[in-house]
């Protein structure tokens, strides 16, 4: 296909993320990674201890055709507390910094609108600290984070925390899930 585009978001944990995205409409593949940091091949040790500048990511493929970066946004912003510094639920550090990162001068563009017009409409009651990044290198992570939830939906982390990610995606946005 070449009509297919790439959008890395980390919104906290990429078992979360990653669950998310792997349920709409239009999304092709979606990849659990690391990015935004200084240290080439990071595993996800050196990654939890957060020296390493990276944060969990996901790299989304998507049909333009079928849904749009800016619906992407949508659900990266709805599905996650967007206001909060390295930071999501229980997930503390700066691995888990909400991060777009922008693959070219229109997402950054759009992102940018995009965040100003939540703050402008005091969305979320305080201000977005989402971070705003260029891609520079996305790294895979190991093959035993892919399709986390997918393989370990009894597990208590996903009963507890993915379960009511996934509750508020179904609720909000019934009409984009496969």
């Amino acid at each position: 296909m070449s009509n297919k585009e790439i959008a890395v978001f980390g919104g906290g944990c990429f078992w979360c993320t990653e669950a998310i995205f792997q349920r709409l409409k239009g999304v092709l593949d979606v990849a659990p990674g690391y990015s935004g940091g200084h240290v080439p091949n990071p595993t996800y040790e050196q990654v939890c201890m957060g020296d390493t500048g990276h944060v969990e990511a996901v790299k989304i493929d998507f049909d333009p055709e079928q849904i749009s970066f800016e619906v992407l946004l949508n659900v990266f912003f709805a599905t996650h507390d967007p206001t909060v510094k390295n930071c999501q639920g229980h997930d503390v550090g700066t691995q888990y910094q909400s991060t777009v990162f922008y693959m070219s001068d229109i997402q950054k563009q759009i992102v940018e609108e995009f965040i100003k017009k939540l703050d402008n409409e005091n969305t979320y009651g305080r201000p977005v600290v989402t971070e705003v990044k260029a891609l520079e290198k996305f790294y895979p992570a190991e093959s035993y984070h892919r399709n986390y939830y997918n393989q370990n939906q009894n597990m208590p982390y996903c009963q507890i925390v993915i379960n009511p990610k996934l509750d508020k995606l179904k609720s909000k946005f019934i009409k984009l899930l496969k």
